[in-house]
């Protein structure tokens, strides 16, 4: 595969894949569940978003190949590991898209959702198998107006005389009022949905020039970006609607927009901007997943035909078009209303291999063990916080995948002795 991208590339990836449409969704489900305490919750997440971040960043320099914590469970922990967090990775991902894809229609045709969402799903489809650089292009072009739209309803709610302004101090002072520990923990596995995506980066590693530098930079560089600009918008929402406003509101964003820019002529401007962000999640969505599903079909745990790349640009067209595949299929006939819990089980199961996965590297290439423990210990607190429908569909979907590893081990064995 050729090695394109640098480091603004990465970074535009993994902003690209983490500003999506979390940003316009996250703040009402986290509110609900965490109350006065959302601060806290989102701050929760992001340490937690943090460490799996170093965790994959140094993971990344040592091992700069596609596939992300799939490759490095396997080289690090084992055949077994690789394949539970590519499996959970998969899984989470495909759930997270066809999630994507609804919001896209939602936001951008209500009433039309399901049509539009399989659009877009053969749009980012077809992006993405004409080749990294011409979906990179888009994801600049979608990422810009999405920043540029959540500044302008930032600045706005922050102005002087403002509602948000009038409300904000007093709404982000309670952030030390907690509903309780299983509600803040609840609200911050939540909000972890609106963060995942910087691993994007990492399953790029065939991709990026000089990936040993560029990868652990364009990782943190663009988790730091992005928790800058939630915590901006975060505190604008919940200080413009209070918590229990945000928690009642189907679109939060729109709602703030309404009120602190006095009056519904320019909302129009957050929904399409809202369809936008969704669209640039699901190309960057699709795109790793499809680079996971390369890997363990190079390991014969996915049929051999997904190994194929194309002969001029190299890119993975047979694991792109499958993906692409599935997850419009998954639009066209599955209810996604709990699909968010379920990502962000399935997301956090991958990143706690991640963190594992750090502790067994040597001492000049591992953060302080503080890091991958924090990040694995966090991880499985925040997957098992989760609403208790997204942890029992999830379980019993990883699990499934695990009945089915020795059958793939086999294949896999007979695959290299013939």
């Amino acid at each position: 595969m050729n090695r394109t991208l640098g480091l603004g590339g990465a970074v535009t990836v993994g902003l690209g894949a983490m500003v999506g449409a979390g940003v316009f969704a996250v703040w009402s489900p986290a509110a609900g569940a965490a109350g006065d305490a959302w601060l806290w919750a989102l701050l929760v997440a992001g340490v937690v978003a943090w460490c799996n971040a170093t965790s994959s960043a140094a993971l990344a320099a040592t091992h700069p190949s596609s596939g992300g914590t799939y490759v490095y469970g396997r080289e690090r922990l084992g055949p077994f590991w690789g394949y539970l967090a590519g499996w959970a990775f998969v899984l989470g991902k495909t759930a997270s898209c066809a999630a994507m894809a609804m919001v896209v229609g939602s936001y951008l045709l209500p009433g039309s959702e399901r049509s539009v969402a399989a659009l877009a799903v053969v749009t980012v489809t077809a992006l993405n198998v004409l080749g990294v650089q011409r979906s990179l292009a888009a994801t600049r072009v979608i990422l810009t107006l999405v920043v540029l739209v959540l500044l302008a309803v930032v600045l706005a709610g922050w102005w002087p005389g403002t509602v948000g302004a009038q409300a904000g101090t007093d709404a982000v002072s309670t952030g030390g009022g907690a509903p309780g520990w299983p509600g803040l923990l609840e609200g911050a596995g939540l909000f972890f949905f609106a963060f995942a995506g910087y691993a994007r980066i990492t399953t790029l590693g065939e991709e990026v020039r000089d990936p040993a530098r560029v990868i652990p930079r364009a990782v943190l560089l663009s988790l730091g970006v992005v928790l800058v600009l939630y915590l901006a918008v975060g505190g604008t929402v919940l200080g413009t609607l209070g918590p229990q406003g945000a928690a009642a509101s189907g679109a939060p964003v729109v709602d703030t927009a309404v009120l602190v820019w006095g009056g519904q002529e320019w909302v129009w401007v957050v929904r399409v901007a809202a369809g936008l962000a969704a669209l640039g999640a699901l190309l960057n969505l699709v795109l790793g997943i499809s680079r996971t599903v390369l890997a363990m079909a190079r390991d014969g745990h996915l049929p051999s035909r997904l190994t194929a790349l194309s002969a001029r640009g190299q890119v993975p067209r047979a694991a792109e078009v499958a993906v692409g595949a599935v997850v419009l299929l998954v639009v066209l006939s599955v209810d996604l209303r709990g699909a968010i819990g379920f990502s962000s089980f399935g997301v956090l199961l991958y990143y706690a291999v991640a963190n594992a996965s750090a502790l067994t590297l040597p001492a000049p290439a591992r953060p302080s063990s503080a890091v991958p423990v924090l990040g694995l210990v966090g991880c499985l607190v925040l997957a098992f916080s989760l609403p208790l429908d997204s942890v029992l569909a999830g379980a019993v979907l990883v699990g499934l995948g695990l009945v089915a590893y020795p059958i793939t081990r086999a294949r896999r064995t007979r695959r290299a002795r013939g």
